[in-house]
């Protein structure tokens, strides 16, 4: 006999024949399994919202409703728990239905109790590494992603576990890193991920605005303040009242503008340009830059009171060269964003090009991976990016000719798509099945093509 059972799994035991259920109840008891009993079919759902049940042992051949039914039932309930039905028929078509409708196994009639223990140990068996493996992907996930942030090198893992514990405060970040490696992403991250991703989000670039207009743009402006301020406008603390503010390129912010910030920080009031009426918010505040902030305080360009009352959490960002691991994953990932916006389906990257883009140093970061795979994907004609259909800058010297350099500014998709097949067609002496090949398109498809755009000879 197989040995009893150290933990007591719950099954479901589902038959219509009483001294055929209380002999299998009997005998699995001994096993140390733990038995709910239903007559019919139709008692499954039932039970199944009493208790949690580690399997199903069904019977196929009831009076209300069969096994058949009854696992069409589970499935239409999106009810998933492994099921063993027993047959007393030797028809193949029985059970191919069975296992088609969602059973894990079968068993017939008469049912050996040492076969029938060996198939309960192998489908519960089966079942919890399942739900081990849905585990471990859910973990997997948490730790390769934070919101829409993807990484699964050392240094974004390390990321990801500070900005999972920051994101339940509300405490004042400051996000600091290189153009393009993806501050508003953090901050957007942090902001959904907070007590506070009811409220708005609202975010301002500050170096987008002359220093006036930041002001009235951060605090807002009463009529007549300064011309062209025909009414009053609220200004973006007000508009984030209850939930966040990002302040993006806070660096580039001027000293005066600076010491509102900090009055705000201290004591969440302020008064709008023209205006003496005191106004009180409640916001967390975030912010951004790409400067050296520290640097900036020695040369007394930026406030050091200000520096502290933002970087109560700093979050350095690493660089792309920093984190090469993680470029195949980011690729891929803007391929499938550049696949529905061009409306194509590209299969992947060619292996030559995940290596010039792991030899590549990325100095504007994700934002220049994610322009170069959308600039990628509009030349594509093929399955896979090659590296023809890179910028001239990812190639050594001596290649940078056959690039396709000849793209003008103002161009179609059909003035570039024509231009590559001309310059491929050039490069292969009018080789038809090397061009085609070269393209990553079928001859045939290069055939029309040199039809569609007249290029013959």
């Amino acid at each position: 006999m197989v040995e009893r059972q150290v933990k007591k799994h719950q099954i479901l035991l589902v038959d219509d024949d009483i001294g055929h259920r209380t002999m299998l109840k009997l005998n699995l008891e001994r096993l140390g399994y733990s038995i709910t009993e239903a007559f019919d079919g139709d008692e499954v759902l039932a039970a199944l919202q009493k208790n949690i049940f580690d399997l199903i042992l069904l019977d196929l051949k009831m009076a209300r409703m069969g096994g058949i039914e009854t696992l069409e039932l589970l499935g239409e309930a999106d009810i998933h728990i492994p099921t063993i039905v027993i047959t007393a028929f030797s028809s193949i078509e029985s059970v191919v239905s069975a296992m088609k409708k969602g059973a894990y196994d079968y068993i017939t009639k008469p049912v050996d109790i040492d076969n029938l223990a060996r198939i309960l140990a192998r489908a519960l068996e089966h079942s919890s590494l399942k739900t081990e493996n849905a585990y471990l992907k859910e973990r997997l996930a948490e730790d390769f992603s934070f919101g829409k942030i993807i990484g699964s090198s050392d240094a974004m893992r390390e990321l990801f576990s500070t900005l999972r514990l920051v994101a339940e405060s509300d405490a004042t970040v400051l996000i600091q890193g290189e153009s393009g490696t993806g501050k508003e992403l953090v901050a957007n991250a942090l902001h959904e991920n907070g007590p506070r991703k009811k409220g708005p989000f609202i975010k301002v670039n500050c170096s987008a605005l002359h220093e006036n207009l930041l002001e009235s743009e951060l605090f807002g402006h009463e009529a007549g303040a300064f011309t062209g301020a025909s009414a009053r406008r609220k200004g973006r603390f007000e508009l984030a009242h209850g939930g966040t503010l990002f302040l993006d390129e806070i660096g580039d912010m001027s000293l005066p503008t600076q010491a509102k910030i900090l009055r705000v920080l201290q004591e969440g009031e302020f008064e709008r340009v023209g205006g003496n009426q005191t106004i009180s918010v409640d916001v967390r505040l975030l912010a951004a830059t790409h400067k050296d902030l520290q640097e900036m305080i020695k040369d007394e360009t930026f406030r050091q009171d200000l520096y502290y009352r933002l970087a109560v959490v700093p979050i350095d960002l690493p660089p792309l060269r920093e984190r090469q691991g993680d470029i195949p994953d980011l690729a891929n990932h803007f391929l499938e964003k550049m696949n529905k916006k061009s409306k194509k389906n590209i299969k992947g990257f060619h292996p030559e090009t995940l290596n010039i883009f792991m030899r590549y140093d990325w100095v504007g970061n994700i934002r220049e991976l994610e322009n170069t795979v959308e600039r990628a994907v509009i030349l594509c004609l093929g399955e896979q990016i090659t590296p023809r259909e890179l910028p001239p800058r990812f190639l050594p010297e001596n290649d940078a000719s056959k690039s396709n350099d000849f793209i003008a500014h103002g161009w179609t998709l059909r003035d570039m798509e024509r231009e590559m097949i001309r310059a491929t067609l050039h490069d292969t002496n009018n080789n038809k099945s090397l061009a085609a090949k070269n393209l990553g398109i079928a001859r045939q498809t290069l055939i029309n093509k040199i039809k569609e755009y007249n290029l013959e000879g």
